[in-house]
């Protein structure tokens, strides 16, 4: 499973990061996550699995299927 940009900005928003806070917690650069969440560019495959594993530790659990979504599960050193 890939994320995709609206998965981005919503995960983002749900546990309160800012691009720069999600892009440092992924270790990637903060023009990274802008311009895959404006859709200008999709990260190599490495890259996106930083960013959703940043997103997961944060307490966002990703949803698919025919609706991709987001939802709150809480942070990982809580689980």
């Amino acid at each position: 499973m890939s994320i995709i940009p609206r998965q981005c900005r919503a995960g983002r928003a749900l546990v309160g990061l800012t691009r720069v806070q999600l892009a440092k917690a992924a270790r990637v650069n903060p023009h990274t996550i802008g311009n895959f969440e404006n859709g200008d560019s999709v990260p190599i495959r490495a890259t996106l699995d930083a960013i959703q594993r940043a997103l997961e530790e944060a307490g966002v659990e990703f949803t698919n299927g025919e609706a991709p979504g987001v939802r709150w599960r809480g942070p990982a050193d809580q689980a």
